[in-house]
């Protein structure tokens, strides 16, 4: 006897579920329909049969149809939804069958269990990254309608905001809402009893508000229950509140404190956003959690010195960061086998948002850049980093070490070019990927700057630095990767023996000569600042240097120039030629 009798494969089975929904008898498709939904509840192989075999079309034919009844009707739209819950290739089957106008236009019928049913499945179909968001702005009537049903359930409330925070993308889309009465119509359900609908509506508000002065102006003056809403906002970063709600609610405020809505020293900044996005940093929060406290609090402090300082002095913030990178922490510490292959996956996230801190921490503040820099062993980590695979930790390693090289004191710069070595820095400076180039060439712009500073770093690398510039000149680079050199070589004009490295170097004097002649004026500014600083009069040796380029034929170059239909290229060809003349 076939001992598989009592087991039909999985296909058939699926085939009989499928035919069901073609009975003649109503009351016989409804109880297929049941059946479906229960065999598909939590198997997604059954899920993927049944699609196959051409379920969708027929159950939105079924859920579209006036002759079926409401109950019908009802348990299809369960169906679809349960359909939905499965892959991601799921959800593009259904939204090819057209699933999306089929389930808005459901919304028009007046049944809320209906309703309830249409909603949650289009949360779940548009929450899915594979969903293209437009399809909720196809057609006008849509938002309005939307906005209306907010009022008739809190299971209305928490699937329309959720549809609203997952589709609003574009400053269009924030247009789209705000024009619509987002606003009015979600700031009451910030105090609904349920924490579900609470949270979405937060969610909405930190998408409508990102990077939106119209929006963050708006919501400044919301009363909630006669409360501001700044405070509301306040209220919930409390600790007691969970963490994600807290994250969400240090959002809003941080957005529209971005937007100019709320100024940056205002309490509610100070005391209460930014120690939450830095208590969001700390070891006990999960690391997605960390990454998104660490970006925000990046995004908040980054035009403002005074949140840099404090943020600098909070709660050892800095040390917390050299945390970041060290992950994840020494195997034997890990006890659960899934939460590091988690980790892992989440690694590389928190190292970019510890960068975009850090950066904007050293952005504009010389004090605080210092600060846990050269105790923290953060230099050699940025440099081990610019040694990484991944081009996008190379340019984030470099742009980390270029910020910190800016105004830094001698002391860092050394620690960095020691840390970094010569080859390293030159094997960078040939990088493949132009943004590491660019930030390379920042780097050593940064490094290159104060007299002293100059000469000291072209004393001992002098002939490489040379090398790597002339390599650059002579190759195929984009006119920013040409102009940056070209300051470089300003810098290196600028300091008392280092001039000597290029007034001795024909070849380089031919180099700036041809590009004071350049197409672009970018490049002819540039190449003439070199001059400038090399011919500048109250220093030794300025006349030999003088004489030297005048014989080049320096003299009557800038002397073209003067005549330069650009404003600031003729000024600065006057000026250097003043220096001749005085």
């Amino acid at each position: 006897q076939d001992c598989n009798s009592e087991t039909p494969p999985l296909t058939a089975t699926s085939r009989h579920y499928v035919d069901r929904l073609f009975d003649p008898d109503p009351q016989k498709v409804l109880q297929g329909v049941i059946d479906m939904k229960n065999a598909v509840i939590g198997n997604n192989k059954q899920k993927a049969n049944l699609i196959v075999l051409g379920a969708v079309p027929r159950l939105l034919y079924l859920l579209q149809q006036s002759s079926s009844s409401l109950e019908l009707r009802t348990e299809c739209a369960v169906v679809l939804g349960s359909l939905a819950m499965g892959t991601e290739n799921n959800i593009k089957s259904l939204v090819d069958c057209h699933i999306i106008p089929a389930l808005l236009q459901g919304l028009l019928c007046p049944d809320l269990i209906f309703i309830e049913a249409c909603l949650r499945c289009l949360r779940t179909v548009f929450i899915s990254p594979v969903t293209p968001v437009q399809l909720l702005y196809t057609d006008p009537t849509v938002i309005p309608h939307l906005m209306s049903l907010l009022s008739r359930s809190q299971r209305t409330q928490e699937y329309i905001t959720q549809i609203f925070s997952h589709c609003c993308k574009t400053p269009e889309h924030q247009t789209v809402l705000f024009n619509h009465g987002a606003i009015q119509n979600i700031a009451p359900l910030l105090i609904s009893p349920s924490y579900k609908v609470r949270m979405q509506a937060l969610k909405c508000f930190s998408v409508l508000a990102y990077e939106n002065t119209q929006v963050s102006m708006t919501l400044v003056n919301v009363l909630v229950d006669g409360e501001l809403l700044s405070q509301v906002f306040v209220r919930m970063m409390q600790r007691d509140q969970p963490i994600e709600m807290q994250l969400t609610a240090a959002k809003c405020l941080t957005y529209m404190c971005r937007a100019g809505a709320i100024r940056t020293d205002d309490s509610c900044i100070v005391l209460k956003t930014l120690p939450c996005l830095v208590r969001m940093c700390s070891k006990e929060h999960l690391l997605e959690e960390r990454v998104e406290g660490a970006e925000t609090l990046a995004y908040l402090m980054e035009p403002d010195v005074e949140l840099q300082r404090i943020a600098s002095t909070t709660d050892h913030l800095v040390a917390m960061l050299a945390d970041y990178f060290k992950y994840p922490s020494s195997v034997s510490a890990i006890t659960d086998i899934k939460r590091l292959d988690h980790d892992l996956k989440h690694a590389h996230e928190l190292r970019q948002a510890a960068f975009k801190l850090y950066a904007s921490l050293g952005s504009n503040d010389e004090d605080i850049r210092k600060k846990p820099i050269l105790e923290s062993g953060v230099i050699e980590l940025l440099c081990s980093l610019t040694q990484s695979d991944s081009p996008a930790l190379r340019v984030n390693g470099i742009w980390a070490l270029m910020n910190m090289a800016f105004q830094a004191d001698q002391k860092v710069k050394v620690e960095i070019v020691r840390c970094l070595g010569t080859e390293q820095l030159f094997r960078l400076l040939s990088d493949p990927d132009t943004n590491v180039l660019m930030k390379t060439l920042g780097l050593l712009r940064n490094l290159l700057s104060t007299r002293p500073h100059i000469d000291q770093i072209m004393s001992s690398h002098g002939k490489q630095i040379m090398q790597a510039v002339t390599l650059i000149l002579e190759a195929e680079h984009s006119i920013e990767v040409k102009e940056q050199t070209l300051c470089i070589l300003a810098n290196i004009a600028d300091g008392n023996t280092a001039k000597e490295l290029i007034m001795t170097n024909d070849d380089m004097l031919q180099k700036i000569k041809y590009y004071m002649g350049h197409s672009n004026v970018k490049l002819q500014l540039a190449a003439t600042f070199c001059i400038s600083n090399l011919i500048w009069n109250e220093e030794d040796g300025s006349q030999e240097r003088q004489d030297k380029l005048r014989e080049m034929g320096f003299v009557d170059i800038l002397h073209k120039l003067t005549q330069a239909s650009d404003p600031n290229l003729s000024d600065r060809a006057k000026t250097a030629m003043q220096q001749y003349l005085a």
